[in-house]
């Protein structure tokens, strides 16, 4: 099924392997993710996680095999949207919260499908959505966390420059905000003062918004330990260039400091 000309939502494809089956989905934006993507819903399959969430991948159109429908059943995939639009990440995710919005969860889970993030702590999200958190950040860097792996550029530039403005900007301290493996209410998406579903949310704008917004309108926020693990050989699993990347990065983080992303 094809959706198209909908106000803040990329054009795209929806194939719905399953009907909605629970109360909660866990959205996974990828693009080109290759074996990284079928090893993480392989671990996410091993842990049952389809008990827990409905898994719905996020595809920016790839082109080389990782979204093989014979796969993505086999491995517990309830539906895949594939954007036929411009766009990078923020674009995927305002895919995956229309098309989760629309058939009713109360609650969404992000990952990354580069297999970095501990799938498995799904159902730790689950519970503080259950216990009326509106904004689970998901950290490395609190107690129980694990950073494996992070290049030190990586771990500096989050804990000396990207933490620090994004818990300024929120009022709350938060330790991993990078991390895109976290959770969001129902309420919150929907809350008057966010609409997260607008055209200038193309590349990590919404994370970044996403991040603050919360805390500024006196919801329920909170971080809980994951494990994000590198790679110890080869090229780092990244859609962020080192130069020109982190100089967007930077460019959007001072644009949600004052505010150029509200309402």
């Amino acid at each position: 099924m094809l959706y198209k000309n909908l106000e803040g939502v990329p054009n795209f494809e929806c194939y719905e392997y399953s009907k909605k089956k629970k109360k909660y989905c866990l959205c996974i934006p990828i693009i080109n993710e290759g074996e990284r993507i079928k090893k993480e819903l392989e671990i996410a399959q091993k842990n049952n996680i389809s008990d827990y969430v409905d898994i719905i991948i996020c595809d920016g159109d790839s082109t080389d095999g990782c979204t093989d429908e014979k796969l993505l059943k086999s491995l517990q995939v309830n539906t895949l949207l594939v954007k036929k639009d411009k766009g990078k990440q923020g674009a995927q995710l305002r895919m995956g919260f229309y098309f989760a919005l629309e058939r009713g969860y109360e609650g969404i889970i992000t990952i990354d499908g580069n297999n970095k993030d501990s799938i498995e702590d799904v159902p730790r999200f689950i519970e503080k959505l259950e216990e009326g958190y509106d904004f689970i950040q998901g950290s490395r860097f609190v107690k129980g966390g694990q950073a494996i792996n992070t290049p030190l550029v990586r771990t500096l530039s989050v804990r000396l420059i990207h933490a620090p403005i994004i818990s300024l900007t929120a009022h709350h301290h938060f330790t991993d905000t990078t991390n895109a493996y976290r959770a969001y209410s129902k309420k919150y998406l929907t809350h008057e003062q966010v609409k997260p579903l607008r055209d200038l949310f193309e590349g990590y704008e919404l994370l970044a918004y996403l991040s603050v917004k919360a805390s500024q309108l006196g919801l329920k926020v909170c971080e809980i330990p994951v494990r994000r693990e590198y790679p110890k050989k080869g090229k780092t699993p990244t859609k962020i260039s080192f130069f020109k990347g982190n100089y967007e990065l930077l460019k959007i983080l001072f644009k949600n400091m004052f505010g150029k992303y509200n309402v």
